[in-house]
């Protein structure tokens, strides 16, 4: 069967699952439509928050990102699994004792004020919808190849898709169609890599294939891949080219903003206890770590293949899986020079131009794997894409129906009528989502860091302080919010859309780690203010003792 027909076979098969799935487990009041009734398994909780956590940055980008920036990549690795033991350690178990539906409820009763929840909720729309941004591209570049359409209409596809389970089975159906993503997911991810590794090093384990010497040579994969790299006039895959402050601040930034997250912080409203939280985030950590462990090995062995397989090649005589994205123009060819051979280079005389988000999708053909791979890592992107898609979604839709609406302007509204405007939202968010995943800031992984830069900067130190300081009032809160949202969202609009980078970072600092920054100034800025006003009520004291010594 050709790739068409098994990629039609493969996807239709699983979004016939997902579609059962949310049909039959689908919201029948705004707490399954929130929270899926609080009732999911610690187990199951990380299977589904896993998924919302790869997304289309970890399963189609972060290999893409690895393959041509080697060394530096590494930090994209790193930042996730810390910020995990920052949840599990810090926030998880304290929030699912405070027992409310999302970040803004928490910052609006925490710090006692309307104006503070208005300000979470602008910040969780801002960094929910620059993060489905990066879901929407991926969306758009699997429906682009293998149904070959354009990347605008795969993404109004996949957007129309996730639309549908998304409205219709709210968190509770979102979680369980989550657990069957993470499944596909995994299996296809695993399975190409795991045929590369047997392929270059005869080692069917890709974490120690990485290390490995290549298939009846005397040479060790990583030191070939170095020669190549550097035959070609690039730098070694192994050397470091950005500065130490920014991969700091990139790391750190990736860790904090994994712990302010919105999509993965409500996921701990949804176990039945504390102690559950905490053990939704171990499993998180064990699911996240089988993909992130074979993440790097993924892109050696792609950029191996691809330095390899279109070094000095005549363009007549390209193989077919390069016609194929070059006709949707994610690899461009210009023959400089006129001879009719791709050269591919360092610097001015490169003729051959390729998208780095398409590289592990286009692996599999480079490779020439079986036509079934090529199909399940199409289905497992989509996975992937959508599930992160489908939590983001349902963060924007509940903080606009439920901390903006139902909190502060129609109190009285039933709960029929606040899960029929959670709907409407729903609708609303995947509208934006899909003009933002034509029009992306960025790469998928360059995208979604930048909503990590938002989280980082104004949400990780209001919850932190929220938690364990008693004496920080309202007015620390929304002044701190708004110095590291302002701040973080101005650097990131100037650098990615007004032409900053061609004047080079601030100090080196990229867009994806500026959050950093914004941390410290709204720590700084909440510290400093807090000393000119009043303590919190002695009720909302009591309240954040008993979050975290709960009797």
């Amino acid at each position: 069967m050709d790739v068409q027909s098994l990629t039609f076979l493969f996807v239709g098969f699983t979004f016939g699952l997902y579609s059962w799935i949310a049909y039959r487990s689908k919201a029948s009041s705004t707490h399954d439509f929130y929270v899926a009734g609080g009732q999911v398994s610690p187990m199951m909780n990380g299977m589904a928050t896993a998924a919302d956590m790869i997304s289309a940055a970890g399963f189609i980008s972060l290999p893409g990102i690895i393959a041509f920036a080697g060394f530096d990549s590494g930090v994209y690795l790193m930042g996730p699994p810390g910020g995990f033991f920052l949840l599990g350690i810090l926030i998880a178990p304290y929030l699912r004792r405070f027992g409310k539906y999302t970040v803004p409820d928490f910052v609006g009763d925490r710090y006692y004020s309307n104006t503070a929840r208005s300000i979470a909720v602008i910040c969780a729309v801002a960094i929910s919808l620059t993060y489905l941004a990066g879901q929407m591209r991926g969306v758009g570049l699997v429906f682009s190849r293998f149904l070959e359409v354009s990347i605008d209409m795969g993404v109004i596809i996949g957007g129309s898709i996730v639309l549908v389970y998304a409205v219709w089975g709210g968190m509770k159906g979102i979680t369980y169609t989550q657990v069957a993503q993470y499944v596909i997911l995994a299996i296809a991810f695993l399975t190409p890599i795991i045929f590369l590794s047997i392929m270059l090093t005869n080692n069917p384990i890709p974490i120690f294939g990485f290390g490995d010497t290549m298939a009846g040579q005397d040479v060790y994969l990583l030191d070939k891949l170095n020669g190549l790299s550097e035959e070609l006039g690039f730098s070694a895959f192994t050397m470091r080219e950005k500065s130490t402050l920014d991969l700091a601040c990139i790391g750190g930034t990736l860790m904090l903003g994994t712990a302010g997250m919105p999509h993965i912080l409500i996921r701990f409203f949804t176990v039945p206890k504390a102690s559950a939280a905490r053990m939704s985030v171990a499993w998180t950590l064990l699911f996240v770590s089988i993909i992130l462990l074979t993440t790097p090995a993924a892109g050696a062995f792609a950029r191996t293949y691809f330095l390899e397989s279109l070094r000095d090649i005549p363009y007549e005589n390209v193989p077919s899986w390069f016609k194929t994205w070059e006709s949707i123009g994610l690899i461009t060819f210009q023959d400089l020079n006129g001879n009719g051979t791709i050269q591919y280079l360092a610097g001015a005389q490169n003729e051959l131009t390729f998208d780095k988000d398409i590289m592990f999708l286009a692996v599999p053909e480079m490779t020439q794997l079986p036509n079934w791979v090529i199909a399940l890592v199409a289905a497992g992107g989509l996975a992937a894409a959508l599930s992160t898609a489908a939590g983001l979604i349902l963060v924007i839709s509940t903080a606009i129906s439920h901390d903006l609406v139902k909190r502060q302007l129609a109190p009285n509204l039933s709960d029929t009528q606040e899960l029929r405007l959670a709907r409407l939202c729903a609708v609303f968010a995947i509208g934006i989502g899909i003009y933002f995943g034509i029009n992306p800031p960025s790469f998928v992984m360059e995208t979604v860091a930048l909503a990590f830069s938002i989280a980082t900067a104004s949400f990780f130190p209001i919850i932190v302080l929220g938690i364990f300081s008693k004496r920080i009032n309202k007015e620390a809160a929304i002044t701190g919010m708004i110095t590291g949202f302002v701040f973080s969202v101005s650097y990131i609009v100037y650098y990615q859309f007004l032409g900053g980078k061609e004047h080079g970072y601030w100090m080196g600092i990229s867009s994806q780690g500026i959050g950093m920054v914004g941390m410290i100034l709204n720590f700084g800025i909440m510290l400093i203010v807090n000393r000119f006003f009043p303590p919190p009520p002695q009720e909302i004291q009591d309240l954040v003792e008993q979050i975290r010594y709960p009797s």
